[in-house]
């Protein structure tokens, strides 16, 4: 005879029901745990930017460089400038100190310790500081040797302006100068009178070609009026009076 199972050994078939619910049981046991360990990573930020905070203080009035703040993210950092930040590692308890460069990212400091973490941004800071120092420096040197646009533009105006000088004559008595006077004063007669010659060639060419203009004009007219004019005259008025 086969043997009866007892009614909790039976197999009972799967429920989709209750994978579901144990499914989303995971889910949110495995979201706060996430959560948990975000909040690890902005505590122990927080700890550190209260360490690094009177540093910063420290720095020279005017100076706008160094703004500490954590931004809140899927990766929470602690941000001392635009170009460095903090950040916890995989493991939530490793500080990593970065910075952006023109090369890509580059590691600084990276250690579990939050002084040596304060002493690396301390002299990363410190360095920040010597580099604005020198680029004002560098950009003041430049201007001091530089003239102004303003500048260059008057003295190229006063080199145009003047004019530039001529060299000394050679000593010349009275009687050289004055016939070098009336040397150079003959031509510009004869200049003159050619030129006054030439004008008046000029008029009378142009007068005479008016008149022959005139009188081609005329001619052909009384040839029109023979050929054709004295007829249609006669045909539409009457006859001609010349």
């Amino acid at each position: 005879m086969e043997e009866k199972k007892a009614d909790h050994l039976k197999s009972v078939p799967p429920s989709l029901t209750a994978a579901i619910r144990r499914a989303r049981i995971e889910g949110a046991e495995q979201n706060q745990a996430v959560a948990d360990l975000r909040e690890t990573e902005i505590a122990r930020l927080q700890l550190l930017e209260e360490a690094i905070r009177p540093v910063i203080d420290q720095a020279p009035s005017g100076v706008d460089l160094f703004d500490a703040g954590i931004a809140y993210g899927e990766h929470p950092r602690l941000f001392i400038d635009m170009i460095g930040f903090v950040e916890m590692a995989h493991d939530r308890r490793t500080y990593r100190f970065l910075q952006d460069t023109r090369y890509g990212r580059v590691l600084i400091a990276e250690t579990e310790r939050i002084d040596r973490v304060v002493a690396a941004l301390t002299n990363y800071i410190a360095r920040r500081l010597v580099e604005r120092e020198r680029a004002l420096a560098s950009d003041w040197r430049s201007r001091e040797g530089e003239a102004s646009p303003a500048e260059t533009r008057a003295r190229a105006a006063g080199l145009a302006k003047t004019p530039a000088p001529s060299p000394p004559p050679p000593d010349k008595t009275l009687g050289e100068t004055q016939g070098d006077a009336g040397a150079a004063a003959a031509p510009l007669g004869r200049r003159s009178w050619r030129s006054r010659a030439a004008d008046l060639f000029s008029f009378l060419l142009l007068v005479l070609g008016s008149m022959t203009f005139c009188l081609l004009v005329g001619v052909a007219a009384y040839a029109a009026w023979e050929i054709w004019g004295r007829a249609l005259w006669t045909a539409w008025i009457g006859p001609t009076a010349f």
